[in-house]
């Protein structure tokens, strides 16, 4: 039985820090003027990716030891000095300390995030197709472009604007160490992305979309299945996913095995 504890907690938010980082790293290599960068403190990691990005965050903060006053000084003047705001995505396994002390710095909680697991085992059955005319398969290093304008089409009908921000961002993530993109063909046509993320024994499952005119045809499913089954092979023994709560990429997840680990909080210092 993999119980949703304090160790859970820490591999989990461990992989997430790691994933944010590789996109970090990648984006430095591919746009070395972005100023793109991220450090560690006090176990936590934390990412610049530009004051705008969803990635200007950290991830694991209280997860591995008491965070002490001087600790959160340096992450805030990390941020500040690039003049991003301060954000930290906090699990409710952290430190019992590290919340007041946020309340006390003048921290405000903006969003919550359902934190998703499945333990993995190589010994189970690879998926089987429910449309003879889906197939879903790895990418090659480059086919990074297809990838991201195939995600990139999956989000187009969010909001205006969009669709051109998931391809820059997509174009990265792809080419990130670390990441596995899965790509969902309908009759030999492109119509689904999935990302896959691996650190040590973990995969984080992150990046769906599918095509508007090829929805409900099985893609999703077939890429999630595709993943959680390339990642135990490879000797991942735990998937994790994170998505709003009470969303419908939540009640995917549990339909599909998923448990929810925890609600994350994510924390914003106030302007003064």
């Amino acid at each position: 039985m993999l119980y949703s504890d304090f160790t859970l907690s820490q591999r989990l938010e461990r992989t997430e820090g790691r994933s944010n980082a590789a996109f970090v790293e990648t984006r430095t290599r591919l746009q070395p003027a972005s100023g793109a960068t991220w450090c560690e403190v006090a176990g936590a990691t934390a990412m610049f990716d530009g004051p705008d990005s969803p990635l200007t965050q950290t991830f694991g903060l209280g997860m591995f030891g008491e965070v002490t006053p001087s600790d959160l000084t340096a992450l805030e003047s990390f941020f500040q000095e690039r003049g991003a705001p301060v954000l930290h995505e906090v699990s409710p396994l952290a430190d019992a300390t590290l919340l007041p002390l946020l309340t006390q710095r003048g921290y405000q909680p903006l969003e919550y995030t359902s934190v998703l697991y499945q333990p993995l085992s190589a010994a189970a059955a690879p998926p089987v197709s429910r449309n003879p005319q889906l197939r879903t398969r790895l990418l090659a290093p480059d086919e990074a472009p297809l990838w991201a304008r195939t995600a990139a089409a999956g989000w187009s009908t969010e909001m205006d604007g969009l669709e051109e921000f998931i391809r820059e961002l997509s174009v990265v993530s792809a080419q990130s160490a670390g990441a596995r993109p899965f790509l969902a063909e309908l009759a030999g046509e492109p119509v689904a992305a999935g990302g896959l993320f691996v650190y040590d024994d973990v995969a984080l499952l992150a990046g769906a979309s599918t095509v508007p005119q090829a929805r409900r045809q099985g893609g999703q499913q077939a890429l999630l299945e595709a993943r959680l089954h390339y990642a135990a092979s490879q000797g991942c023994t735990l998937a994790m996913m994170a998505a709003l709560p009470g969303s419908q990429s939540q009640r995917n997840a549990e339909k599909h095995g998923f448990r929810i680990a925890y609600t994350r909080t994510k924390w914003q210092l106030a302007a003064k």
